[in-house]
């Protein structure tokens, strides 16, 4: 599973000790942890263990627990807020570490604003303030990764991979960073690069699920099924109750036409499901599966079921991002009036929510692009063009920089539309390749501007992409093999 923070690979008592040294100048050259609980930061510790190590339902009740003992830690409050399985407990628990990030260190409080940016849709803000994170502790390891993982987030990979190796140099038995690292090189299609780190990160935590689950995803990535199937039953085997490694085990059945094994792999997710959170990653990942056998219909009840689940907790915001999810399963099989209704029931849940105002401006900008798209399948291009223009005076105000590659890519739609094939891939060029609905319309635009070989190269990354279940992937991945076929 990708990762975003680290762990110490010792124990708990040790731990504590470290906790402990941080807090005080002994340790200067770490983030310190602020508390004025013992008991509090030896529940926190233990917690971080566990995040650190994708368990984050683990996690829970310690972060919990540490915030009991003191109700100003901050830090503890800003891991509880990632480690929370509803957007509602994310947005909470966030305020309060805002809230208590007086009580905090300097360290402590760069980390609770850069999320804080990140979650309000500010990248640009969220990496100025990692960079100072690192500037002030430039031999962290945690400061190293976190920076690191937010140059991956910007698909600047050159960035992330020199932060991340740092992070291994100064902590050789740090296996999240190694982690982080190998995800980088995955991106940048060095797969015998990220072989060799996930395996080391596999030797370095061999009691811990995520380094199995975790070399499981580049296999799957690859194409290699069998073998990541394997690696995900070993992650299993260590912690049978790792919510990831059930839906990759469905994704690589999946990408075997299994479509019914995939189901009922996510089913043991659902029922074995320990919190709201988890049961509504099992219903998406069984609406992902269907869309990719072609029947949206059963998508979509998934999807509303997932609504269900966050409707029953008043949760505006995961409300809000099923309700873009059916819309944008609607427009796929084109029924674009009904999911303009339903990205307007999205954007007004957002409008009437206690959500904080960043949080409700980046989701008028992301109503501009989406409603971009309506109009396009619509045919009306003079008033997608207003709309991806509003979008991206947004992206560029903020730096936003993977807003401006949806903006590319909305530009480059709009030119296939209009039929100018070498605008269309120049825009789509732009956008974001990692994306498979970019992969396959840039290989559309190729193919009518005659560049068969091209085309054939793009449709093929677009066809075989083998993530985990992603929506925009289910939409194209047949298509973009029948084109191959055509091609």
């Amino acid at each position: 599973m990708r990762y975003s923070h680290g762990r110490y690979s010792v124990s708990a008592g040790v731990l504590l000790t470290l906790a402990l040294l941080t807090a005080g100048a002994q340790a200067a050259d770490k983030i310190p942890v602020t508390t004025e609980s013992r008991e509090a930061l030896s529940q926190f510790i233990e917690g971080r263990v566990l995040f650190d190590n994708l368990r984050g339902t683990d996690a829970i009740p310690y972060f919990q627990g540490a915030v009991e003992k003191d109700p100003n830690f901050a830090l503890a409050h800003l891991y509880l807020a990632q480690s929370a399985p509803t957007t509602k407990e994310f947005f909470a628990a966030l305020t309060k570490a805002d809230e208590s990030a007086g009580h905090a260190s300097k360290g402590e409080q760069l980390e609770i604003r850069a999320l804080k940016a990140a979650s309000y849709g500010d990248p640009a803000t969220a990496l100025k303030l990692y960079k100072e994170l690192v500037d002030a502790y430039p031999d962290d390891e945690r400061a190293q990764t976190l920076l690191g993982t937010t140059y991956f987030a910007q698909q600047d990979y050159a960035r992330s991979s020199e932060h991340l190796k740092k992070a291994t140099e100064l902590a050789p038995g740090y296996g999240p960073a190694y982690n982080q690292l190998g995800y980088t090189y995955r991106a940048m299609e060095k797969y015998d690069d990220a072989e060799k780190i996930f395996k080391k990160y596999t030797e370095l935590l061999p009691t811990d699920p995520n380094p199995f689950d975790s070399y499981a995803e580049l296999l799957l990535k690859t194409g290699r099924f069998d073998e990541s199937i394997a690696q995900y039953e070993k992650a299993l085997s260590v912690n049978p109750q790792f919510a990831n490694s059930f839906v990759g085990i469905a994704a690589c059945l999946m990408y075997q036409n299994k479509h019914d094994e995939a189901l009922a792999e996510i089913q043991k997710l659902y029922d074995g499901a320990r919190n709201d959170g988890e049961r509504r990653f099992a219903l998406f990942a069984r609406g992902v599966v269907y869309q990719d056998e072609g029947k949206p219909d059963l998508a979509l009840k998934e999807i509303e079921k997932e609504y269900g689940i966050a409707e029953r907790t008043n949760d505006a915001g995961s409300m809000s991002a099923d309700l873009n999810l059916m819309a944008n399963i609607l427009l796929n099989d084109g029924k674009a009036d009904q999911a303009l209704e339903k990205f307007n029931s999205s954007i007004a849940l957002i409008r009437k929510s206690s959500l904080a105002k960043g949080v409700k401006e980046f989701s008028e900008s992301i109503h501009h692009y989406d409603l971009a798209k309506v109009y396009l399948a619509k045919g009306d291009v003079a008033a997608a063009r207003t709309e991806t223009e509003k979008y991206k005076k947004r992206a560029e105000t903020v730096n936003n920089r993977n807003q401006i590659r949806f903006a590319h890519e909305l530009a480059g739609r709009i030119e296939l539309q209009g039929k100018d094939y070498a605008k269309a891939i120049e825009e789509l060029k732009q956008a974001n390749q990692q994306d498979p609905v970019v992969l396959y319309t840039l290989a559309l635009a190729l193919r009518e501007s005659g560049k068969g070989r091209e085309a054939r190269e793009y449709a093929t990354k677009a066809a075989r992409d083998n993530v985990l279940p992603f929506i925009n992937y289910a939409f194209v991945r047949v298509k973009a093999e029948k084109m191959l076929g055509a091609l």
